[in-house]
C-alpha cells in the first residue's frame, strides 16, 4: 500500500485554470447531460427494486410466516450475490460497455423482481433475492464507467451525485404508491409493478443510450471539451481483457483499500434505510401505515439533498482552485462524522424528533455517498468498471453484514437500539479511513497488462 505518490508521467502538462480557459464556453451538443439523465432513471429503478422487499416486508412477514431471522435474511440475500458478482460485472463493463452491460442487467433483474410477485415462502423468496443481487450487479460499474468517459474532471463530481440520488430519489417518489398498492390489493403487486417499469426502460435504454464516439448526437466541440477536461473518451473505445494480477495491482494502492473500507460504512447505514427502516417505525416506533409512509420518506428527501450538495460543493471548491483530493475528501470526511449521529435516536421518545435525527444520519449518508466521484478519479483508464465493481464489492459487504445483524439484534433483545450503535460505530470506521487513510488522489497506472 505504499504507492501513495505520482510519477511524471502522471503529472497534468497546464494548470486546471490554463485548461479550462481553452474550453469552448458554448457547445453546439450537451449530450453528456441527456445519457446523465438515463443513468439516473436507471439507478431510480435499480433502487426501487432493492428497497421493495422492505416495503412489502410487514405484509408479506405476516402472509407467509417469516420470522425476524428469515426476513433478516431474506433482505441480506441480494447482498450476497450482488457482491460477488461485482467484480467479474466490472470486468464485464470494461469489455462489452455500459450500453449493454447495462441493458441486460436491467431487463434480466426486473424480470426476476416480477417472479417475486409469486412467491410461496422462506425458500423461494431467498433464492429470488439471490438472483436479483447477481443480475444488478453490472449497474453501478457501468454507471462509474458511463460518467467517466462522458464528463470532464470539473463536472464529474456533480455528474456522480446526481446518478447517485437516484438511489434516494426512487425510494423518496415511490414509497407511498408501493405502499398504497400492498395496502389497497396485496403485496405481491409492489414487485409486479416494479419489475415491469424496469423491463420497459431497459428496452429503452439499449435504443438510446451510446457511449461518446457511437453516439450521432454529439458534436465534435462537445467530444474536444470532455476529452481535454480529463474524460476518457477514447476508453469508451477500449475492451480489456480479464487479469487477475490488475486486481492484485489494483490493491496494492492505499486510494482503493481507504474507499473500499469507507464505502463499507455508509453502505452500512443505507442498508438499515433499504431493509429494516419501515419495520422500525411500524413496530417500534408504533406509527401507523400512513404515517410511517410519510415518514419514510423523509430521510430519502435528505439524503437526496446531501448527495446533490456533496456534488455541487465538490465541483465548485475545483473550479475556485482548490486541489481535486482536497475537494473530493471533504464531503466523504464530513459525510461519515456527521453520520455517526444515528446514535443520538436511542435518546429521544419523540417520533418527530426521531425522524428528523435519522434525517440529518441519512443526509450525511448521502454526503458520504459521493465517494463514486473519487473513485472515477483513482480508476485505471483501463480498468473503470472492475474499479468500480471492487469498491462496490467492499461497499456491499455492509449490504450482507448490516441486515443480519440488525435481524439478530432485534431478535435477541426485542429492540433496534443496540443496531444503530453498531451502526453508528461502523461511521466511525469510515470516518478514519477517509480521513488517516486516503490520502492524495490521482488516477492510477497500472503496470500489469
Amino acid at each position: 500500500m505504499s504507492n501513495s505518490h505520482t510519477s511524471p508521467s502522471t503529472a497534468p502538462s497546464v494548470s486546471a485554470d490554463a485548461r479550462d480557459a481553452l474550453l469552448p464556453q458554448r457547445l453546439p451538443t450537451r449530450r453528456r447531460w441527456f445519457m446523465l439523465s438515463l443513468l439516473l432513471i436507471a439507478t431510480i429503478i435499480n433502487y426501487i427494486d432493492r428497497v421493495n422487499i422492505s416495503i412489502a416486508a410487514p405484509f408479506m412477514a405476516k402472509d407467509l410466516g417469516l420470522d425476524k431471522i428469515e426476513m433478516g435474511l431474506i433482505f441480506s440475500a441480494f447482498a450476497w450475490t450482488y457482491a460477488l458478482a461485482l467484480v467479474p460485472a466490472g470486468f464485464i463493463a470494461d469489455r462489452f460497455g455500459s450500453r449493454v452491460t447495462y441493458g441486460v442487467s436491467l431487463i434480466s433483474w426486473s424480470a426476476v423482481t416480477v417472479c417475486q410477485g409469486f412467491a410461496t415462502g422462506f425458500a423461494s423468496l431467498f433464492g429470488l433475492r439471490l438472483a436479483v443481487g447477481a443480475m444488478e450487479a453490472p449497474a453501478f460499474p457501468a454507471n462509474s464507467r458511463a460518467v467517466t468517459v462522458w464528463f470532464p474532471a470539473r463536472e464529474r463530481g456533480l455528474a456522480s451525485s446526481i446518478y447517485v440520488c437516484g438511489q434516494y430519489l426512487g425510494t423518496a417518489l415511490f414509497t407511498g404508491a408501493l405502499l398504497w398498492l400492498a395496502t389497497t390489493y396485496d403485496w405481491r403487486h409492489v414487485f409486479y409493478s416494479t419489475g415491469i417499469l424496469g423491463i420497459v426502460f431497459g428496452v429503452i435504454w439499449l435504443y438510446v443510450y451510446r457511449d461518446p464516439l457511437s453516439c450521432k448526437n454529439v458534436s465534435q466541440e462537445e467530444l474536444k471539451y470532455i476529452e481535454a477536461g480529463g474524460g476518457l473518451v477514447k476508453s469508451s473505445q477500449e475492451r480489456t481483457r480479464f487479469n487477475w494480477r490488475q486486481i492484485a495491482e489494483l490493491f496494492s494502492y492505499r486510494q482503493i483499500w481507504a474507499i473500499c473500507i469507507g464505502k463499507f460504512a455508509s453502505t452500512s447505514a443505507l442498508y438499515f434505510f433499504l431493509t429494516w427502516f419501515p419495520t422500525y417505525l411500524i413496530e417500534e416506533r408504533k406509527l401507523t401505515m400512513i404515517k410511517a409512509g410519510i415518514f419514510a420518506v423523509l430521510p430519502f428527501v435528505g439524503a437526496t439533498v446531501g448527495i446533490l450538495l456533496a456534488g455541487i460543493i465538490s465541483d465548485l471548491l475545483i473550479r475556485r482552485g482548490y486541489s481535486m483530493s482536497f475537494a473530493r475528501k471533504l464531503p466523504l470526511v464530513a459525510g461519515s462524522m456527521l453520520g455517526m449521529s444515528i446514535v443520538l435516536v436511542n435518546f429521544t421518545d419523540s417520533n418527530v424528533i426521531c425522524i428528523a435525527v435519522l434525517t440529518i444520519a441519512f443526509f450525511a449518508q448521502g454526503i458520504a455517498s459521493s465517494s463514486w466521484a473519487a473513485v472515477s478519479e483513482v480508476a485505471p483508464k483501463e480498468l473503470i468498471g472492475l474499479t468500480g465493481g471492487v469498491t462496490s464489492l467492499a461497499a456491499n459487504i455492509g449490504g450482507i453484514v448490516t441486515p443480519i445483524v440488525i435481524g439478530g439484534i432485534v431478535h435477541a433483545t426485542g429492540s433496534f437500539a443496540y443496531a444503530f450503535w453498531f451502526i453508528g460505530g461502523v461511521a466511525l470506521m469510515g470516518t478514519l479511513s477517509y480521513s488517516l487513510l486516503l490520502g492524495r488522489l490521482y488516477r492510477i497506472e497500472l503496470k500489469v497488462r
